[in-house]
């Protein structure tokens, strides 16, 4: 075959790939993403008549710049860059370039989601105390539907009335002492808890969680096991655990009709929103949650003013914003 017929060598990308499909054995659909970053670093090679080999750093920086501002989002950027640094990294190994320009350049920060809270009437509806559901007679559901609905009840009050983190609740002990990691005080109407970092706290607690407190506590010297120390106890008589209090919580959504999956810290997020629309002190807010900074109580502004929006929308003759 003369020189001249001879099909033109892979391109060096299109090589990469191949390594990439064979020797790594990437699955297809990471191989196709893999594919739409590498085009979109030819097409930025071509227009600034750059050659692979002679990408630097700057430029690296200044097309992940462009690429944002031309509305790709942070992950698919991410993607992007990782594509790009692996082909380099191979162009290193097979010496066919002297350093990866990707190293260092990252995409990037998405937008962190909101906390998804209830509306005022879903938490209410969630936290009002329900009669036990009817069960076959001498079942166990019949045996323990009161108490279950005594503590659930409880807890929710706590989740909700003082926002306290499931696991500054489930360590909540019925007595003070040295040892407890946190307890209620039934007479000052506070909760002392041990949040985040070892920070302890004290919020207070209002009179629907302190009524159901009382009904909880009537039955539950019936239900620990001896010697236990936990406020909150499962049928075994131990204290509960974050797993049992999420499917406890869920099953109560379900009995309330509610119409999203609720877990315990959407009741955190909810307590935190509904004080921020009804005061509009960030800062008590803050210390109420435990939180070491502002900014991270700052999110629920963003909450508030969804929540203003809507009523905007809902009551102002001039608020029609969309066709």
């Amino acid at each position: 075959m003369a020189i001249e017929d001879r099909p033109p060598p892979p391109s060096l990308i299109a090589s990469h790939l191949e390594h990439l499909r064979v020797q790594r054995r990437l699955a297809d659909r990471t191989l196709a993403m893999y594919l739409d970053a590498f085009k979109r670093l030819e097409a930025f090679c071509a227009r600034e008549s750059l050659s692979l080999d002679a990408v630097k750093p700057h430029h690296v920086r200044g097309w992940a710049a462009r690429l944002h501002a031309g509305g790709l989002g942070p992950r698919s950027i991410a993607i992007t860059l990782s594509a790009w640094r692996g082909l380099f990294r191979w162009m290193g190994r097979e010496g066919l370039a002297s350093i990866n320009p990707v190293e260092g350049v990252r995409a990037p920060k998405g937008a962190k989601p909101l906390p998804k809270a209830l509306s005022v009437e879903q938490a209410v509806a969630l936290s009002t105390e329900a009669p036990p559901k009817p069960a076959p007679p001498r079942s166990r559901d019949a045996r323990e539907a009161p108490w279950l609905a005594a503590r659930d009840h409880c807890m929710v009050e706590l989740l909700y009335g003082s926002g306290l983190r499931s696991a500054e609740l489930l360590g909540l002990d019925v007595t003070a002492s040295p040892q407890a990691q946190g307890w209620l005080d039934r007479g000052g109407a506070e909760a002392h808890v041990l949040g985040k970092g070892g920070k302890r706290r004290t919020v207070p607690v209002g009179k629907a969680a302190l009524q159901a407190l009382d009904a909880w506590l009537d039955m539950r010297a019936a239900l620990a096991a001896p010697g236990e120390t936990a406020l909150f106890v499962s049928r075994l008589g131990r204290r509960l655990t974050p797993v049992q209090l999420r499917n406890r919580l869920k099953q109560m959504a379900i009995d309330a009709g509610l119409p999203t999956h609720v877990h315990p810290h959407m009741l955190r997020h909810s307590f935190a929103s509904h004080l921020l629309q009804s005061s509009g002190d960030l800062r008590a807010v803050q210390e109420l949650l435990g939180h070491a900074h502002i900014t991270t109580t700052q999110v629920y502004t963003k909450l508030d003013f969804q929540h203003l929006a809507k009523v905007y929308d809902a009551a102002h003759p001039r608020a029609k914003r969309k066709d």
